[in-house]
Protein backbone atom coordinates (compact mmCIF):
# COMPACT_ATOMS: atom_id res chain seq x y z
CA UNK A 1 0.00 0.00 0.00
CA UNK A 2 1.18 3.40 -1.04
CA UNK A 3 1.88 6.21 2.01
CA UNK A 4 -0.24 9.02 1.40
CA UNK A 5 1.44 12.45 0.89
CA UNK A 6 0.99 14.67 3.49
CA UNK A 7 1.47 18.55 3.18
CA UNK A 8 2.60 20.45 6.14
CA UNK A 9 1.49 23.85 5.65
CA UNK A 10 3.74 26.56 6.97
CA UNK A 11 4.79 30.04 7.06
CA UNK A 12 1.99 32.72 5.99
CA UNK A 13 1.67 36.44 6.36
CA UNK A 14 2.13 37.19 9.78
CA UNK A 15 4.63 38.48 12.55
CA UNK A 16 3.76 34.73 13.55
CA UNK A 17 5.77 32.96 10.52
CA UNK A 18 8.68 31.86 12.96
CA UNK A 19 6.35 30.01 15.31
CA UNK A 20 4.59 28.73 12.21
CA UNK A 21 7.79 27.01 10.66
CA UNK A 22 8.20 25.87 14.44
CA UNK A 23 5.21 24.04 14.30
CA UNK A 24 5.58 22.77 11.08
CA UNK A 25 9.17 20.44 12.40
CA UNK A 26 6.74 19.80 15.89
CA UNK A 27 4.10 18.03 13.74
CA UNK A 28 6.91 16.44 10.94
CA UNK A 29 8.30 14.73 13.87
CA UNK A 30 4.76 13.57 15.37
CA UNK A 31 3.47 11.94 11.85
CA UNK A 32 3.91 8.22 11.55
CA UNK A 33 6.41 7.74 8.64
CA UNK A 34 5.37 3.96 7.95
CA UNK A 35 1.95 5.35 6.93
CA UNK A 36 2.72 8.47 5.47
CA UNK A 37 5.32 10.59 3.68
CA UNK A 38 5.09 13.91 4.93
CA UNK A 39 6.71 17.43 3.15
CA UNK A 40 7.13 21.11 4.89
CA UNK A 41 5.19 23.60 2.18
CA UNK A 42 5.64 27.08 3.39
CA UNK A 43 3.56 29.64 1.88
CA UNK A 44 3.58 33.36 1.50
CA UNK A 45 1.83 36.31 -0.73
CA UNK A 46 4.18 36.02 -3.58
CA UNK A 47 6.05 31.93 -2.59
CA UNK A 48 4.67 29.01 -2.32
CA UNK A 49 7.05 25.82 -2.06
CA UNK A 50 7.40 22.71 -0.85
CA UNK A 51 11.02 21.67 0.81
CA UNK A 52 12.06 18.54 -0.30
CA UNK A 53 14.21 15.97 1.50
CA UNK A 54 17.83 17.11 0.08
CA UNK A 55 16.59 20.69 1.36
CA UNK A 56 16.15 22.14 -2.10
CA UNK A 57 12.80 23.57 -3.16
CA UNK A 58 10.20 23.66 -5.66
CA UNK A 59 7.06 25.52 -6.68
CA UNK A 60 3.65 24.65 -5.65
CA UNK A 61 1.03 25.02 -8.58
CA UNK A 62 -1.41 26.46 -6.98
CA UNK A 63 -4.35 24.65 -9.64
CA UNK A 64 -4.42 21.90 -7.53
CA UNK A 65 -1.59 22.21 -4.96
CA UNK A 66 0.35 19.72 -6.17
CA UNK A 67 4.02 20.36 -7.28
CA UNK A 68 6.73 18.17 -9.66
CA UNK A 69 10.01 16.82 -9.16
CA UNK A 70 12.61 14.76 -11.36
CA UNK A 71 9.44 14.73 -14.17
CA UNK A 72 6.82 13.37 -11.83
CA UNK A 73 3.56 15.23 -10.96
CA UNK A 74 3.17 14.98 -6.87
CA UNK A 75 -0.25 15.34 -5.85
CA UNK A 76 -1.02 15.32 -1.79
CA UNK A 77 -3.82 13.54 0.20
CA UNK A 78 -3.84 15.90 2.76
CA UNK A 79 -2.64 18.87 3.85
CA UNK A 80 -1.78 19.56 7.98
CA UNK A 81 -2.44 23.52 8.67
CA UNK A 82 -0.27 24.70 11.23
CA UNK A 83 0.23 28.36 9.76
CA UNK A 84 -0.35 31.01 12.61
CA UNK A 85 -2.28 34.07 11.30
CA UNK A 86 -3.12 35.04 7.77
CA UNK A 87 -3.73 32.89 5.88
CA UNK A 88 -4.04 29.60 7.45
CA UNK A 89 -5.97 30.75 10.39
CA UNK A 90 -8.74 32.86 9.39
CA UNK A 91 -10.41 30.69 6.99
CA UNK A 92 -8.76 31.95 3.69
CA UNK A 93 -6.43 28.82 3.10
CA UNK A 94 -9.57 26.86 4.22
CA UNK A 95 -11.60 28.08 1.33
CA UNK A 96 -8.85 27.43 -1.07
CA UNK A 97 -9.02 23.89 -0.19
CA UNK A 98 -12.34 23.26 -0.31
CA UNK A 99 -12.37 24.95 -3.51
CA UNK A 100 -9.71 22.26 -5.18
CA UNK A 101 -11.52 19.33 -2.37
CA UNK A 102 -8.26 18.76 -0.46
CA UNK A 103 -9.24 17.38 2.84
CA UNK A 104 -7.10 19.32 5.76
CA UNK A 105 -6.69 19.04 9.35
CA UNK A 106 -8.13 22.48 11.03
CA UNK A 107 -11.71 24.16 11.35
CA UNK A 108 -13.41 25.28 8.30
CA UNK A 109 -14.11 28.64 6.68
CA UNK A 110 -16.91 29.94 8.75
CA UNK A 111 -15.08 28.33 12.05
CA UNK A 112 -11.91 29.97 11.50
CA UNK A 113 -13.10 33.60 10.61
CA UNK A 114 -15.28 33.76 13.51
CA UNK A 115 -12.48 32.21 16.20
CA UNK A 116 -9.39 34.37 13.65
CA UNK A 117 -11.75 37.48 15.23
CA UNK A 118 -11.45 38.21 19.07
CA UNK A 119 -14.04 40.24 19.35
CA UNK A 120 -16.37 38.61 17.34
CA UNK A 121 -15.77 35.50 18.87
CA UNK A 122 -15.72 35.86 22.16
CA UNK A 123 -19.08 38.13 22.33
CA UNK A 124 -20.73 35.37 19.60
CA UNK A 125 -19.74 33.15 22.76
CA UNK A 126 -21.07 35.45 25.71
CA UNK A 127 -24.47 34.90 24.22
CA UNK A 128 -24.38 31.08 25.07
CA UNK A 129 -23.51 31.86 29.04
CA UNK A 130 -19.55 32.08 28.48
CA UNK A 131 -18.15 35.06 30.68
CA UNK A 132 -15.66 37.57 28.77
CA UNK A 133 -13.77 40.38 29.80
CA UNK A 134 -15.70 43.84 29.55
CA UNK A 135 -14.06 45.11 26.12
CA UNK A 136 -13.63 47.67 23.32
CA UNK A 137 -13.37 47.55 19.78
CA UNK A 138 -11.45 50.04 17.31
CA UNK A 139 -11.10 50.00 13.57
CA UNK A 140 -8.68 51.73 11.14
CA UNK A 141 -9.24 55.52 11.43
CA UNK A 142 -11.14 55.29 14.80
CA UNK A 143 -9.87 56.59 18.08
CA UNK A 144 -10.83 56.75 21.86
CA UNK A 145 -9.61 59.25 23.87
CA UNK A 146 -7.59 58.14 27.35
CA UNK A 147 -10.39 59.79 29.06
CA UNK A 148 -13.22 57.31 27.62
CA UNK A 149 -10.34 54.08 28.03
CA UNK A 150 -10.24 54.71 31.77
CA UNK A 151 -14.21 55.16 32.30
CA UNK A 152 -15.40 51.76 29.57
CA UNK A 153 -12.49 50.22 30.34
CA UNK A 154 -10.45 50.92 33.75
CA UNK A 155 -6.56 50.39 34.41
CA UNK A 156 -4.45 48.09 34.32
CA UNK A 157 -6.07 47.00 30.45
CA UNK A 158 -5.14 45.36 27.69
CA UNK A 159 -4.68 46.46 24.15
CA UNK A 160 -3.77 44.50 21.57
CA UNK A 161 -4.50 43.33 18.08
CA UNK A 162 -8.04 41.71 17.02
CA UNK A 163 -6.71 38.85 15.30
CA UNK A 164 -2.88 37.56 15.56
CA UNK A 165 -1.58 35.37 18.33
CA UNK A 166 1.23 35.08 20.05
CA UNK A 167 1.25 38.41 22.30
CA UNK A 168 2.59 40.43 18.93
CA UNK A 169 1.54 43.90 19.26
CA UNK A 170 -0.01 43.23 22.88
CA UNK A 171 0.35 45.82 26.24
CA UNK A 172 -0.53 45.91 29.73
CA UNK A 173 -1.44 49.46 29.89
CA UNK A 174 -1.04 50.63 33.53
CA UNK A 175 -0.93 54.33 32.85
CA UNK A 176 -2.58 56.99 31.43
CA UNK A 177 0.29 58.19 29.27
CA UNK A 178 0.76 54.43 27.94
CA UNK A 179 -2.79 54.07 26.52
CA UNK A 180 -2.37 56.08 23.25
CA UNK A 181 1.50 54.17 22.27
CA UNK A 182 -0.68 50.99 23.00
CA UNK A 183 -3.09 51.45 20.58
CA UNK A 184 -0.82 52.55 17.64
CA UNK A 185 1.41 49.33 18.70
CA UNK A 186 -1.16 47.15 18.19
CA UNK A 187 -2.66 48.49 15.18
CA UNK A 188 0.55 48.30 13.66
CA UNK A 189 -0.31 44.65 13.75
CA UNK A 190 -3.91 44.74 11.87
CA UNK A 191 -6.35 47.07 10.89
CA UNK A 192 -8.71 46.81 14.58
CA UNK A 193 -7.46 46.94 18.46
CA UNK A 194 -9.05 45.68 21.69
CA UNK A 195 -9.00 46.94 24.43
CA UNK A 196 -10.09 44.81 27.50
CA UNK A 197 -9.98 45.12 31.32
CA UNK A 198 -7.54 43.12 33.18
CA UNK A 199 -8.62 40.03 35.06
CA UNK A 200 -6.30 39.15 38.06
CA UNK A 201 -6.37 35.14 37.96
CA UNK A 202 -5.12 31.94 37.30
CA UNK A 203 -4.19 31.70 33.69
CA UNK A 204 -4.96 28.14 31.97
CA UNK A 205 -5.84 26.57 28.76
CA UNK A 206 -7.32 23.45 27.62
CA UNK A 207 -7.10 21.62 24.47
CA UNK A 208 -9.69 19.38 22.45
CA UNK A 209 -10.14 17.49 19.03
CA UNK A 210 -12.96 15.20 17.78
CA UNK A 211 -13.51 12.81 15.54
CA UNK A 212 -16.09 10.43 14.48
CA UNK A 213 -14.50 7.63 16.75
CA UNK A 214 -13.11 10.09 19.63
CA UNK A 215 -14.09 12.94 21.92
CA UNK A 216 -11.04 14.02 23.58
CA UNK A 217 -10.58 16.80 26.05
CA UNK A 218 -7.09 17.13 26.89
CA UNK A 219 -5.90 18.00 30.38
CA UNK A 220 -5.25 21.57 31.45
CA UNK A 221 -1.99 23.64 31.77
CA UNK A 222 -1.86 26.35 33.96
CA UNK A 223 0.37 29.26 33.22
CA UNK A 224 2.72 30.84 35.42
CA UNK A 225 4.15 34.13 33.96
CA UNK A 226 7.45 35.58 35.16
CA UNK A 227 6.91 38.57 32.94
CA UNK A 228 3.95 41.44 33.59
CA UNK A 229 1.76 38.76 31.09
CA UNK A 230 1.92 35.66 29.30
CA UNK A 231 3.69 37.58 26.19
CA UNK A 232 5.66 36.42 23.31
CA UNK A 233 9.20 35.97 25.37
CA UNK A 234 7.26 34.03 28.50
CA UNK A 235 5.63 32.02 25.68
CA UNK A 236 8.96 30.84 24.25
CA UNK A 237 11.67 31.38 26.50
CA UNK A 238 11.32 28.50 29.06
CA UNK A 239 12.99 30.45 31.49
CA UNK A 240 10.11 33.23 31.73
CA UNK A 241 7.05 30.87 32.61
CA UNK A 242 5.99 27.92 34.34
CA UNK A 243 3.60 25.66 32.72
CA UNK A 244 2.28 22.66 34.61
CA UNK A 245 0.10 19.92 33.49
CA UNK A 246 -2.42 19.10 34.51
CA UNK A 247 -3.08 21.93 36.01
CA UNK A 248 -3.35 22.55 40.08
CA UNK A 249 -6.75 23.02 40.04
CA UNK A 250 -10.22 21.61 42.08
CA UNK A 251 -11.80 18.35 40.43
CA UNK A 252 -14.80 20.72 40.23
CA UNK A 253 -12.98 23.77 38.51
CA UNK A 254 -11.80 21.22 35.76
CA UNK A 255 -14.66 19.17 34.81
CA UNK A 256 -16.44 22.71 34.27
CA UNK A 257 -13.55 24.00 32.13
CA UNK A 258 -13.40 20.68 30.38
CA UNK A 259 -17.03 20.61 29.29
CA UNK A 260 -16.70 24.30 28.78
CA UNK A 261 -13.93 23.23 26.16
CA UNK A 262 -16.21 20.78 24.39
CA UNK A 263 -19.11 22.81 24.66
CA UNK A 264 -17.26 25.37 22.86
CA UNK A 265 -16.25 22.71 20.17
CA UNK A 266 -19.30 22.15 19.61
CA UNK A 267 -21.01 25.32 18.87
CA UNK A 268 -18.43 26.69 16.65
CA UNK A 269 -18.65 23.64 14.48
CA UNK A 270 -14.46 23.05 14.95
CA UNK A 271 -12.39 20.63 13.51
CA UNK A 272 -9.28 19.06 14.51
CA UNK A 273 -7.35 19.85 17.63
CA UNK A 274 -8.32 23.45 19.07
CA UNK A 275 -7.14 25.41 22.26
CA UNK A 276 -9.01 27.22 24.75
CA UNK A 277 -7.42 29.78 27.03
CA UNK A 278 -9.44 30.97 30.17
CA UNK A 279 -8.44 33.05 33.53
CA UNK A 280 -9.95 31.64 36.77
CA UNK A 281 -11.19 34.06 39.38
CA UNK A 282 -12.57 32.78 42.28
CA UNK A 283 -14.15 29.74 40.93
CA UNK A 284 -15.34 30.86 37.64
CA UNK A 285 -13.79 30.21 34.34
CA UNK A 286 -13.74 33.51 32.13
CA UNK A 287 -13.20 33.03 28.48
CA UNK A 288 -9.73 34.25 27.23
CA UNK A 289 -10.05 32.98 22.91
CA UNK A 290 -10.35 30.44 21.09
CA UNK A 291 -7.48 28.96 19.27
CA UNK A 292 -7.78 26.56 15.99
CA UNK A 293 -4.08 26.25 14.71
CA UNK A 294 -2.36 25.45 18.16
CA UNK A 295 1.48 25.79 18.34
CA UNK A 296 2.61 22.63 17.92
CA UNK A 297 6.54 22.51 19.01
CA UNK A 298 7.64 19.60 21.40
CA UNK A 299 7.19 22.01 24.21
CA UNK A 300 4.01 23.24 23.04
CA UNK A 301 0.85 23.10 25.55
CA UNK A 302 -1.20 20.36 23.26
CA UNK A 303 1.83 17.92 23.11
CA UNK A 304 2.35 18.64 26.68
CA UNK A 305 -1.51 18.13 27.83
CA UNK A 306 -1.28 14.61 25.13
CA UNK A 307 1.57 13.53 26.74
CA UNK A 308 -0.25 14.16 30.38
CA UNK A 309 -3.19 12.18 29.53
CA UNK A 310 -0.87 9.56 28.84
CA UNK A 311 -1.35 8.74 24.86
CA UNK A 312 0.82 8.91 21.40
CA UNK A 313 0.43 11.86 19.68
CA UNK A 314 1.16 10.22 16.85
CA UNK A 315 -1.72 8.40 17.67
CA UNK A 316 -3.51 11.56 17.86
CA UNK A 317 -2.37 12.54 14.25
CA UNK A 318 -3.11 9.50 12.61
CA UNK A 319 -6.79 10.16 14.23
CA UNK A 320 -7.59 13.71 12.82
CA UNK A 321 -5.78 12.37 9.62
CA UNK A 322 -8.12 9.51 8.92
CA UNK A 323 -11.13 10.82 9.70
CA UNK A 324 -10.65 13.86 7.42
CA UNK A 325 -9.67 11.16 4.87
CA UNK A 326 -12.44 9.08 5.54
CA UNK A 327 -15.15 11.49 6.25
CA UNK A 328 -14.75 14.65 4.48
CA UNK A 329 -17.62 16.14 2.96
CA UNK A 330 -15.42 18.26 0.51
CA UNK A 331 -15.21 17.04 -3.43
CA UNK A 332 -12.83 14.58 -4.36
CA UNK A 333 -10.32 15.81 -6.46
Amino acid sequence: MDKRKIAIVAGGDSSEIVVSNRSAKGIYSFLDTKRYDAYIVKLSKNDWHVELPDETTVKIDKNDFSFCFEGKKHIFDFAYITIHGTPGENGLLQGYFDLIGMPYSSCGVLASALTFNKYICNHYLQSFGFPIAQSVLLRNGESISNEEVIEKIGLPCFIKPNVGGSSFGTTKVKENDQIQPAIQLAFKEGGEVIIESFMSGTEITCGCYKTREHDIVFPITEVISKNEFFDYEAKYTASKASEITPARLSQAITEKVQKMTSRIYDIIGCKGIIRVDYIIIGEEPYLLEVNTTPGMTETSFIPQQVKAMGIDIKEVMTDIIENELTHNTVVKR
